[in-house]
């Protein structure tokens, strides 16, 4: 999950990217056919200078591949950080769901202007007023369900706790309405809990049953996992912090292990940046969606920068298309050009400073090289 849209940031640093940036000699990377863009391992190990505990990237541009990390994989360990490591995907799940939905669409299942009170019958308040667009673009009004379930420092309060999807629904049920559905654009997790909901009502089968049978098998997405209820982060990873005082000090609070089922089908899914360049260079080049469909997803037509499951940043060089997600500890930047040829995710697992300068700036220069 996140709050705040990445493409957002994008507008406001994207300068930064066009700065020089000095070569470094000394990488931890593991490259393969590699691109020669030392500026990149730079900007992987600014962000660690500037207070995040690892930084892993890969870019893709055609048939090259660049990877490399910077930082450790824990605070107080010698451990670098994995190059290949796992990392939690935050709100690039909404991609996945989102095309699992157009699918849907596709093959004539779903509408995009069916409302959510045709399908999930008394699930929201004037659910008929709202569309599967609206849930896909946030244009539906409806709040965020995750406000208060976080204490002061960012931590999730009940950590540990399993939630059903309905569950979420209906905290976001006890907020106002941003706004009268198709009126504004909002960003709003609640949107994509009530997709999955809409995946499991259509096919009968778990949202998550469908990401793995459409997406993640079809594409060998081998690292990708939706964890369901499973706290783990499995196989090599970098560590997720968060500054807490305490005394008077501050110290870290390792928040890696939490119950991802407060996230779902907006936040949950667990990858990799090779999985992930993988799924967004298939979708862009049309190998999950037909063309209609694919054009809508990028349109993000009234709704400030985001299309059907895909935020769309201006670039020097072009519009990017992707996403962007973040958590306790960790952001995550996923982007590609719109023909899905040169790619960039980055993950960060945060601790003290600005983060998404970092992001953005290494976002720019590997998609406009």
């Amino acid at each position: 999950m996140k709050g705040k849209r990445t493409s957002a940031a994008v507008v406001a640093c994207v300068t930064v990217s066009l700065l020089a940036t000095p070569a470094v000699t000394t990488a931890a990377a593991a490259d393969t056919s590699p691109s020669s863009r030392p500026n990149l391992q730079a900007l992987l190990d600014k962000a660690v200078a500037d207070g995040s505990v690892a930084a892993i990237a890969e870019v893709r541009d055609g048939d090259k591949t660049w990877r490399a990390a910077s930082g450790k994989a824990k605070l107080n360990n010698a451990q670098p950080a994995p190059v290949n490591g796992r990392f939690r995907a935050g709100s690039v799940t909404k991609s996945f769901t989102a095309t699992v939905v157009l699918q849907l669409v596709g093959e004539g299942k779903l509408r995009l202007s069916d409302s959510v009170e045709q399908w999930l019958p008394g699930l929201v308040d004037k659910g008929a007023d709202i569309t599967i667009r609206h849930l896909l673009q946030h244009t539906s009004g409806l709040p965020e369900y995750s406000t208060g379930m976080m204490d002061e420092a960012g931590i999730p309060k009940e950590r540990y706790r399993t939630w059903s999807a309905r569950e979420l629904v209906e905290r976001a049920d006890k907020f106002p309405r941003d706004f009268p559905p198709g009126t504004d654009y909002g960003y709003s997790n609640t949107n994509y809990i009530v997709l999955g909901m809409l995946i499991e009502k259509v096919t009968g089968r778990p949202y998550a049953t469908e990401v793995r049978e459409r997406i993640l098998r079809p594409l060998g997405l081998r690292h990708t996992r939706v964890p369901g209820a499973s706290p783990e982060v499995y196989g090599p990873h970098a560590h997720a912090y968060v500054p807490v005082t305490r005394g008077g000090t501050v110290v870290p609070v390792d928040v890696t292990r939490f119950n991802p089922t407060m996230a779902g089908a907006a936040g949950e899914i667990v990858s990799t940046n090779e999985d992930i360049n993988r799924f967004y260079r298939a979708l862009l080049q049309g190998k999950l969606l037909r063309p209609g469909l694919l054009k809508e997803m990028k349109d993000p037509g009234t709704a400030k920068g985001y299309g059907l499951g895909l935020e769309v940043a201006p670039l020097p060089c072009g519009t990017a298309f992707g996403h962007g997600g973040g958590g306790p500890g960790f952001l995550v930047v996923a982007f590609s050009s719109a023909e899905g040829s040169r790619q960039v995710t980055l993950s960060i697992t945060t601790f003290s400073g600005d983060p998404h300068k970092a992001a953005m700036a290494l976002m720019a220069s590997a998609l406009c090289p």
